[in-house]
């Protein structure tokens, strides 16, 4: 873990390298946010990383969005996700599926991106498979707006958790 007294330090290149990972390849983030350095706490980290995403535009949303895997999509299944990726969909029970399940994720997974145009984005490391399943059922009833704020709003919670994993107070 690194203190957040020392990443307020960081030169920018060093900045986007340790921060940027927290947003799913899109190091633009941390490069955005690392001119309101100092920060007094994680949280005031994680909320200037989260307006820089906020007041992007919706091009810059939708690549975020765009930039996460699908959960139970081909590059899990080949072990091509990130570490951290593996690791939250590990610790929902992604990994350990039936066939049957594999199926039901991805056919999940082709409806959601067919009417949305992205994958769908939930904080795997706060759910299990069941109420990501459930997720599934209950979003594909919202519009394509109210899906891009729920997708940015489990991005954010997947960035919370990622941060206070690599930084400490």
């Amino acid at each position: 873990m690194i203190a957040l007294s020392q990443v307020n330090t960081f030169p920018r290149d060093e900045f986007i390298r340790i921060i940027g990972p927290v947003f799913e390849h899109s190091p633009w983030i941390a490069a955005a946010a690392w001119s309101k350095r100092p920060f007094a706490s994680v949280e005031q980290l994680h909320t200037a990383l989260c307006k820089t995403v906020q007041t992007a535009g919706e091009d810059k949303q939708l690549a975020l969005i765009r930039a996460h895997p699908d959960l139970v999509g081909k590059l899990a299944l080949a072990g091509q996700l990130t570490k951290a990726s593996t690791g939250e969909q590990t610790s929902a029970g992604l990994t350990q599926l039936s066939p049957q399940e594999v199926e039901l994720f991805q056919t999940n997974n082709a409806a959601y991106k067919a009417k949305f145009g992205f994958p769908f984005v939930i904080c795997a490391r706060l759910n299990k498979k069941e109420a990501i399943l459930n997720g599934f059922n209950v979003r594909l009833q919202n519009s394509r707006e109210q899906e891009i704020q729920a997708a940015l709003t489990e991005i954010f919670k997947i960035a919370e958790l990622r941060l206070r994993d690599l930084t400490q107070p």
